[in-house]
């Protein structure tokens, strides 16, 4: 199987971290993030692993290659964005993929069965699977119901629940020729697919799951994984 990792951003929102690191090679526990997703993908089945890098790319490269960080069997291939691609867009450099293929941000923790996600993918027939979360935002204040200057009710402080993208999704090769040239965003594509008849499908997951773009979030990772290391990496 193959997987096309997005790991070519800058990670604004996770500095003072990404002024000297790449996002994709902040540590959670003893090894970097990227290390722990190729290492659940290599023990899914995925023998094939297509890297978008740009931002401090030739860090994650040197990494990978020099720390004998890549699974015995795993072939790898970089892609270089001379400039940022769109989340979309960076996947034009993978050529003309033959089957469904994973693709998926270089900064989640999760223990998403990544070979399920596949098999429900290749069942359900769709151009396009997104993996998907329950969020709560919870809100610090009353909500004022109502039309105009009429109150038809109060919420004090509720909890709002939506289903999230996980970052996540898998690709046919008909959904990626929907993709055009030059800077191209995921939500664009979806909307594209959905206005051509195309079928986009949900694969909902409630375990674990980081999006370690922040501090705050890259904390809640690292704790995570302390507490249970082997829930997310049981290669040694």
């Amino acid at each position: 199987m193959r997987a096309a990792i997005l790991a070519g951003g800058r990670g604004t929102r996770l500095r003072p971290y990404t002024t000297v690191l790449p996002k994709p090679l902040v540590p959670v526990g003893e090894r970097p993030i990227l290390e722990l997703i190729i290492r659940q993908l290599s023990r899914s089945g995925f023998d094939r692993i297509d890297l978008c890098v740009g931002h401090l790319g030739e860090l994650i490269r040197a990494y990978l290659d020099e720390g004998h960080a890549i699974p015995a069997g795993m072939q790898v291939a970089y892609h270089w964005e001379d400039e940022p691609m769109g989340t979309a867009g960076a996947l034009h450099q993978l050529g003309s993929p033959d089957g469904p293929f994973l693709v998926m941000n270089g900064d989640i923790l999760t223990t998403l069965d990544y070979a399920e996600l596949m098999r429900f993918h290749e069942d359900s027939a769709a151009a396009l699977t997104i993996a998907t979360h329950h969020q709560a935002v919870e809100l610090s204040l009353g909500v004022v119901e109502g039309d105009g200057a009429t109150v038809s009710g109060y919420v004090e402080k509720p909890t709002l629940r939506y289903e999230v993208s996980m970052g996540i999704y898998v690709y046919t090769p008909e959904a990626l020729a929907l993709v055009p040239r030059g800077r191209f965003d995921f939500p664009d594509l979806v909307l594209a697919l959905i206005a051509a008849g195309e079928k986009v499908v949900k694969y909902h997951y409630d375990g674990p799951w980081f999006d370690i773009g922040t501090p705050g979030e890259h904390e809640r990772a690292v704790a995570a994984y302390e507490a249970e290391p082997e829930r997310f990496d049981t290669q040694e």
